[in-house]
């Protein structure tokens, strides 16, 4: 695994031993940003179920202003930060240590808000749509504007709305599925930027 684009193009990620994670593949990486564009640049990333922080590293080597990872893992945590500090990333990087719901509600208490989140819970069925609910739950930390997007197996059909939240778009690539949620947005997106990766 590697940074894709950015300032840390290039710079390899250390990963656990094991099927323990699934890291988000470059092809399905590569979509996401394209489809993010100029988003990205000086935003706040969330990354939930970060795994070995694939993502919100990403986001913060492509110009996000700072990344918070939430992984519940002790030694996938410890690897986020490993990794943030290989790539040159760790200034912006902040890594949490617990339960996606009890991160949440830190942050709520917090004040702390988001431009972007990003979700990748375990594959299983229904794991994805007790993700989007855990976040629709808490929808003050999604600032005005933001977006979630959900990465999920296409044997899950996630709700075209949740909480507040309304799908804006989905792509599809193999068993992977990226759904983009706004908070009150328009109907989901049928032009061709739907569809298949």
């Amino acid at each position: 695994m590697r940074i894709i684009a950015g300032t840390a193009k290039g710079r390899t990620l250390r990963s656990l031993r094991g099927r323990a994670l699934r890291p988000t593949s470059d092809r399905v990486r590569e979509t996401l940003f394209a489809l993010l564009a100029d988003r990205v640049v000086a935003a706040r990333f969330l990354d939930l179920y970060a795994g070995v922080g694939t993502v919100g590293l990403e986001a913060l080597s492509r110009g996000a202003a700072a990344a918070v990872f939430v992984e519940s893992h002790r030694p996938a945590a410890r690897l986020i930060a490993g990794n943030a500090l290989r790539c040159g990333l760790e200034g912006r990087a902040n890594v949490i240590n617990l339960p996606v719901s009890r991160a949440l509600a830190k942050l709520e208490l917090e004040g702390k808000g988001f431009d972007l989140v990003f979700l990748d819970p375990p594959y299983e069925v229904g794991e994805a749509a007790e993700a989007m609910k855990a976040v629709a739950q808490r929808p003050g930390i999604v600032r005005e504007g933001g977006l979630v997007i959900c990465q999920h197996s296409r044997r899950e059909e996630l709700n075209e709305e949740i909480g507040c939240f309304r799908r804006m778009r989905q792509r599809r690539s193999g068993e992977t599925v990226l759904d983009f949620y706004r908070r009150g947005g328009q109907r989901v997106d049928r032009s061709p930027i739907c569809g298949d990766i």
